[in-house]
């Protein structure tokens, strides 16, 4: 009861507050308003979703409202985020997934600690440096992207279970009966889905499996309206929950998995499905202008090089050169260009490679580079460090946020790599299979077909994670969670994220205004400054004048966020991509 009239007393002085206009105020009245202390602001454009006890932000809002309902029901971020991201299985297909892999940022209250969960997928016992090259020694890119060769072995199952042990309270049933509703009952293709079918129709359905799964009989694609049933992948979701998440690496599910994979040329065995194992990883951290932030360690490159590039962007006055300008946007693409070449030739998986973990994300080691940086003139990446960058990742990852009333945060990015991963999916089960072994190196120092090189430190070997871009992230205000953050975008990931952060630290934007603003990117190689639409041909002109080669690109990230602030969360969903959504505890 006590609850409940604070409450009513809440909303009726928001509602107040809302239905005053400016004309009804004195001036007297007027000149005592801090506008800087309301709720909902009226001087900005972008408006986030707001809540009191809780919220989910993902790219599919039927996923967002199944993870707000286990909020609702007293789960906290964990479970909340383990139901949210088998619910992206059924409802985001090209990349929410139970075949592929990820990694987790959490924040557990109670412990008042940061965990890293790493459950990238693994190469399998047989795999091998030059498994994708011909006999001319040059890269098969079918049989690394589009092959059961190209399959690791998937950590999605084994990763969101494990952070449910250890840190939700709600049973493994309870987070994965939602999604089982959803594959059974169909979910409502829309727009978007039906688009992206049609157009890779031809791909998927060559595997006969797939075409079951997402077009009607003789291939005929979903139009948009229509209902989508899953009978294959609920039939998985039932098995995984009565029986647990091992059923999935020595069960039945396992069996197909390994049956297709013998039948078709893969490598994946059962000893390779009972041997996966997820890594708890020690968070990358940095302080930064007054904040602390948090973000995935490797096998994921993306924590390193935010704070390395926060490291460096501390030496230079980007609050004062304001959001968008010329020489704002000059600096952000200097200091990408020096962690991307780092990126190229120190990154890999720690278990197997030396990562100096320490070394690139060290303040001295940022101000040395800072000194290297001219406001005024671009240096050619040829100057800067030869080198191999990374290998590409797809656009088509997706990460979702959670944040509750308990204090816990929840920041996951995991893909299947492609859009679709392989194309395959396995008969019987509803599971689309990765193409991971696609982000290893596999000709080390060669460029592949995006024009990108990998290095030895990414190269193939069995049991080896290879090296990701995602970059699940937290900014932290006064020790506790103020922002979580991340994106899908393949090697964009990295500079989406990083400037949703300055966005918020220095230029003190709420989280709708810092997720919607225009983006750039530059990794480097190849030496060009990528550009969103909405930047002012005035400000192109005077980058082009810095010597910044420009290339007017398309949209970058689908960032999903939620921000907590004065005991209110705050999120939004990107509108870079349609049907995402950020939906708030109802109780």
């Amino acid at each position: 009861m006590v609850k409940q009239k604070r409450l009513l007393v809440k909303k009726l002085a928001l509602s107040a507050l809302l239905v005053m206009s400016a004309g009804q105020l004195s001036a007297a009245t007027k000149s005592h308003i801090d506008d800087s202390a309301a709720i909902i602001r009226y001087d900005t454009i972008h408006h986030p979703v707001i809540g009191e006890d809780g919220m989910v932000s993902s790219q599919r809002m039927i996923a967002s409202e199944i993870g707000a309902q286990i909020l609702a029901q007293g789960g906290n971020a964990i479970d909340a985020a383990v139901a949210t991201g088998i619910a992206l299985a059924v409802a985001l297909p090209r990349a929410g997934n139970l075949g592929g892999g990820g990694f987790m940022l959490a924040y557990i209250a109670e412990e008042d600690k940061t965990i890293a969960i790493d459950y990238r997928e693994m190469a399998p016992k047989k795999a091998h440096r030059d498994m994708f090259l011909d006999k001319d020694g040059d890269v098969d890119n079918k049989k690394a992207r589009f092959s059961h060769l190209s399959s690791g072995v998937p950590g999605t199952v084994a990763g969101l279970s494990y952070a449910l042990e250890k840190y939700g309270t709600m049973s493994w049933k309870q987070v994965v009966t939602p999604a089982i509703k959803l594959a059974e009952q169909g979910i409502l293709v829309s727009y978007d889905l039906s688009e992206n079918l049609k157009s890779r129709k031809a791909w998927l359905t060559s595997n006969k499996a797939t075409a079951d799964a997402y077009f009607k009989a003789g291939g005929e694609p979903y139009q948009a309206g229509e209902t989508l049933v899953q009978s294959d992948l609920a039939w998985t979701l039932k098995r995984l929950a009565e029986k647990g998440p091992s059923e999935f690496y020595q069960g039945e599910i396992a069996k197909r998995i390994v049956k297709d994979m013998a039948k078709n040329g893969g490598l994946i065995t059962l000893d390779d499905m009972k041997n996966y194992k997820i890594a708890q990883r020690e968070a990358i951290t940095t302080t930064y202008n007054g904040y602390q932030v948090a973000s995935m360690p490797p096998t994921s490159s993306g924590g390193v090089h935010i704070a390395q590039m926060l490291n460096i962007l501390e030496h230079f006055p980007i609050k004062e050169m304001g959001y968008g300008s010329a020489d704002a946007t000059h600096l952000l693409s200097e200091v990408m260009k020096l962690a991307y070449a780092d990126r190229s030739e120190y990154l890999g998986d720690p278990d197997h490679f030396n990562v100096p973990i320490k070394g690139i994300t060290s303040k001295l080691y940022a101000k040395e580079l800072a000194n290297k940086i001219s406001l005024s003139k671009a240096k050619p990446s040829s100057e800067i460090k030869p080198g191999n960058p990374a290998p590409y990742e797809s656009p088509d990852t997706t990460h979702f946020s959670v944040m509750d009333k308990y204090g816990n945060a929840v920041s996951n990015t995991y893909t299947l790599n492609f859009s679709y991963g392989s194309g395959i999916v396995i008969p019987g089960t509803g599971i689309l299979m990765n193409n991971e072994m696609d982000d290893f190196s596999s000709k080390p120092g060669v460029p592949n077909g995006f024009g990108l090189i990998g290095g030895e430190a990414n190269s193939i070997q069995p049991y080896k994670r290879p090296l990701s871009s995602m970059t699940p992230t937290m900014i932290f205000k006064d020790d506790k969670p103020y922002v979580v953050s991340g994106s899908p975008g393949g090697s964009r990931i990295i500079t989406t994220v990083l400037q949703v952060l300055i966005n918020v630290m220095d230029h003190d934007m709420n989280i709708a205004a810092a997720v919607h603003a225009p983006r750039v990117h530059h990794q480097w190689l190849p030496d060009r400054l990528e550009l969103e639409p909405g930047f002012s041909p005035d400000t192109l002109k005077l980058l082009q004048g810095k010597g910044q080669n420009i290339k007017q690109g398309k949209t970058m990230g689908s960032v999903q966020s939620i921000m907590f602030d004065n005991g209110l969360f705050y999120g939004v969903s990107d509108p870079r991509r349609p049907d995402a959504g950020t939906v708030a505890v109802k109780f």
